[in-house]
C-alpha cells in the first residue's frame, strides 16, 4: 500500500494509506492536549503505572457533525488530513504515554489511533474484505516501523469496541502503544513459552493449537492456516484466541497467504460474538507478538486474544475483587459448552 505521511503543526504524526482526496483549504486540527505525564514504579506489583493526566478531558461521545475521526470537511477540521481516505493512522492527541516534542524524535513511548474507514456507520465485523485485508498490512507497516523506534519495547496493537469497555468515539478504530517496556501480561506469557523451550518442549502457543486442533470440542475453525478456538483456561465465558498453526512471531512474519486468512478469522470472530445475542457485543481484542526490545524472542508466537463482555443475554461479565484484587478469574461456565454455542452463531451469521 502507498502511505503519505503528514505532520500536524503540533508536531505529532499522521499518516494515509492508500487513496485519499486532500482536505479543505484551511485545514487545521486541534492541538496535542497539555497535560502531565509520568511513569511510576509499583514496587508491590512490580510493574509500571502510566499516569497521563490530560486523558481526563479527552472527547466524549461527540455528534458525528464533530467526529475526530471522519473526514474533515471546510467547516470541521478532523485529526485525519483528508477529505476523504481509505485507512489513516495518526498519534493520539490524548496520548496514554509521554509524547515527543514537537519535531523531536523519541520519547517514552508513543500512542497511535489506527481508523479503519472513512465511513462513520460501520464496524469492524463490517469492513469489506479489501479493507480487511489492507488493516493487516497497516498493522504490520505500524510494528515494523514503531519497533524501529530505541524508545519502544513492545508494539501493542489492540481495539475496545462498545460503551460497555469505556469506548468514547463511535467512529471505527483501534489502537496501538509502543511501550517503552515489555507490559506485565505480555512478559507473563512469554516468560511461560521460555521455561517451555528451555525443558525441550519448543514453542508453547505451538503446542497449545496443535492441542486445540486433536481435541475439537473447543476449536471455532481452521482456515488458511489460522486457528480460532476457545482456550481450556478461558477467563471470559466466550473468550476466543487466534493463532497461525505454523511458528510466526510477529505480523511481518505471516505469510502472503496467511495475511488475508488472519485478518479473515478476527473478523469472522466479530461476527459470531454479534450473532450470539441479537446485539453488538462489547469486545477487547489484543494481540501479543514479538517484543522489538532487540533480543531475537524465539518463543514469541502471534495471537490475538478476544475478551468479549457479555456472558449471557444482558448480563455483563464484571471484574470483581478476585479478579482485579487477587488476579483469579471466575468463568460462570464451562468453555466446551460456550465453544459449542459461539460456532452455532457463527454457522448463522457465515455469508
Amino acid at each position: 500500500m502507498v502511505r503519505t505521511d503528514f505532520r500536524h503543526p503540533d508536531g505529532r504524526r499522521a499518516y494515509l494509506y492508500g487513496s485519499f482526496l486532500e482536505a479543505p483549504q484551511g485545514y487545521r486540527p486541534a492541538p496535542r492536549a497539555a497535560g502531565l505525564y509520568e511513569r511510576r514504579w509499583n514496587p508491590l506489583r512490580r510493574e509500571w503505572v502510566l499516569v497521563a493526566a490530560a486523558r481526563q478531558n479527552r472527547t466524549f461521545m461527540p455528534d458525528q457533525v464533530d467526529c475526530p475521526l471522519c473526514p474533515s470537511a471546510p467547516s470541521h477540521s478532523s485529526e485525519i488530513p483528508a477529505a476523504r481516505f481509505d485507512l489513516a493512522v495518526f498519534e493520539n492527541r490524548f496520548p496514554a504515554m509521554r509524547p515527543s516534542l514537537a519535531g523531536a524524535e523519541g520519547g517514552e513511548g508513543v500512542a497511535e489511533v489506527v481508523v479503519y474507514t472513512d465511513q462513520h456507520d460501520v464496524s469492524f465485523s463490517s469492513l469489506p474484505l479489501d479493507r480487511l485485508h489492507r488493516l493487516v498490512d497497516v498493522w504490520s507497516d505500524r510494528y515494523s516501523e514503531l519497533g524501529s523506534r530505541r524508545d519502544v519495547q513492545y508494539v501493542f496493537i489492540f481495539e475496545n469496541s462498545g460503551e460497555e469497555v469505556g469506548v468514547t468515539l463511535h467512529h471505527p478504530h483501534g489502537q496501538i502503544y509502543g511501550y517503552p517496556f515489555i507490559p506485565p501480561v505480555a512478559e507473563l506469557e512469554l516468560h511461560a513459552s521460555r521455561l517451555h523451550r528451555r525443558q525441550g518442549k519448543g514453542c508453547l502457543q505451538c503446542e497449545l493449537v496443535a492441542d486445540e486442533c486433536e481435541a475439537k470440542a473447543r476449536m471455532l475453525f481452521v482456515r488458511g492456516g489460522i486457528a480460532a478456538y476457545v482456550p481450556a483456561y478461558a477467563r471470559y465465558p466466550f473468550e476466543v484466541h487466534v493463532a497461525p498453526i505454523d511458528h510466526r512471531g510477529a505480523l511481518p512474519d505471516l505469510m502472503l497467504g496467511e495475511r488475508p486468512s488472519f485478518a479473515e478469522a478476527l473478523q469472522a470472530v466479530v461476527r459470531g460474538y454479534d450473532g450470539l445475542f441479537g446485539r453488538t457485543m462489547p469486545y477487547m481484542m489484543a494481540m501479543h507478538q514479538r517484543p522489538t526490545d532487540g533480543r531475537p524472542h524465539p518463543e514469541a508466537h502471534i495471537h490475538v486474544e478476544f475478551y468479549p463482555l457479555l456472558r449471557d443475554a444482558g448480563k455483563l461479565k464484571f471484574l470483581a475483587a478476585g479478579e482485579c484484587g487477587a488476579g483469579t478469574f471466575v468463568n460462570d461456565s464451562l468453555p466446551e459448552d460456550r465453544a459449542q454455542t459461539l460456532r452455532r452463531a457463527m454457522s448463522r451469521v457465515e455469508p
